[in-house]
């Protein structure tokens, strides 16, 4: 499946809930799932631009990335693991070249505050930036 596939896989699975704020609850609500090692809670691992901490922790795995991440804020850790989820399983070009169109196309763009859109924007640049290095470290 590719990683287009797969976004509209995500999609079409979030729209089933057809209450807005219930969707957003849901997401908000998964984020209870994914646990960060405490070894991977350092400052290389802080994502610039969120007013709540965020860590992201990426790596590849087989030739496929990997991304776990966690936040102080329910809210937000719910949105990072979504583009976690998004993200993990591809191949580092396709995490580089596909961006996330699930905020809008799941209507949370109107929900969520700019400063909230500014650090999922900040969390995919570090997702994409970490892409890169995977890129970069195996052309090597």
């Amino acid at each position: 499946m590719s990683l287009d596939e797969k976004q509209q896989s995500l999609i079409d699975d979030l729209n089933i809930i057809q209450d807005l704020h219930e969707r957003l609850n849901a997401v908000v609500s998964s984020g209870r799932a994914m646990k960060l090692d405490e070894a991977h809670k350092t400052e290389a691992n802080l994502v610039p631009g969120c007013l709540s901490r965020v860590w992201l922790h990426g790596e590849l795995v087989e030739g496929r990335t990997r991304f776990v991440c966690d936040a102080e804020s329910p809210m937000v850790k719910g949105l990072a693991l979504l583009l976690c989820e998004l993200y993990t399983g591809a191949e580092p070009a396709e995490v580089v070249a596909v961006e996330p169109r699930v905020w809008e196309a799941c209507g949370f763009g109107k929900i969520l505050s700019p400063t909230r859109l500014n650090g999922l924007a900040h969390m995919r640049q570090r997702i994409r930036a970490l892409a890169d290095h995977f890129i970069t470290s195996t052309h090597r």
